[in-house]
């Protein structure tokens, strides 16, 4: 199972949301997102927010359009998006994608970023991604990974989301490394590309932020 959430990030960010549309895949609006999928053709099935970014008419078209409405006060603990992503999480998914996270005020954009790691946290087999129209960002602990070569987003970076990752080892990369030590803030990774049709990536400690772009 697939399950796309959409928040209320610029569309101008948005890619075309209906190459993610899958056989099956279920469809959440998180406030105003739930308008934006609405005015695309899609149909969400559930519905997360306090709803402070929509006006009272466009509020009660969501209520009569979307049958499962989870409606919170704006003063609570978790936003909008960390609720619809913990309720994903315990449908238990193979993948989730996070969209509408992007652009806008960046407080939302590192929220939104460090929601990444839930399913690490939670010790959860489910995949977070965070997807826009020139990124694909995912979080990976201390493996041995593929990466197919998708020339759309042909640039490869990986951002320390620890103090240290150690043992990063990248082969079929432009710029192949061997079991480099590589420290918080560290730009060393940034912009890789791979050459040819499946690189890896490993390393034996900490955890990494995968960052496929585009220009």
């Amino acid at each position: 199972m697939i399950i796309n959430i959409l928040a209320s990030g610029p569309d101008e960010y948005l890619p075309d949301l209906t190459e993610y549309n899958e056989e099956g895949c279920i469809w959440v609006g998180v406030d105003r997102g739930v308008l934006t999928l609405m005015k695309r053709g899609f149909n969400p099935e559930k519905a997360f927010g306090d709803f402070d970014s929509v006006t009272e008419k466009e509020k009660q078209t969501i209520k009569k359009t979307i049958k499962h409405l989870e409606q919170f006060k704006p003063e609570k603990d978790e936003t909008d998006m960390e609720l619809a992503l913990n309720w994903a999480l315990q449908q238990n998914p193979k993948l989730i994608r996070l969209f509408g996270a992007t652009g806008g005020r960046l407080d939302h954009l590192f929220a939104n970023v460090y929601l990444l790691l839930k399913p690490l946290q939670e010790n959860t087999s489910s995949e977070v991604q965070i997807i826009d129209q020139k990124n694909i960002m995912f979080i990976r602990r201390a493996g041995s990974y593929s990466l197919e070569n998708i020339p759309k987003f042909k640039y490869i970076s990986f951002v320390p989301i620890t103090h240290d990752v150690k043992g990063l080892t990248l082969t079929g990369f432009k710029y192949p490394l061997k079991d480099r030590h590589i420290l918080l803030g560290s730009t060393l990774c940034i912009s890789n590309e791979l050459i040819i049709d499946y690189g890896t990536f490993s390393f034996t400690e900490g955890i990494l932020m995968v960052i496929r772009s585009r220009d």
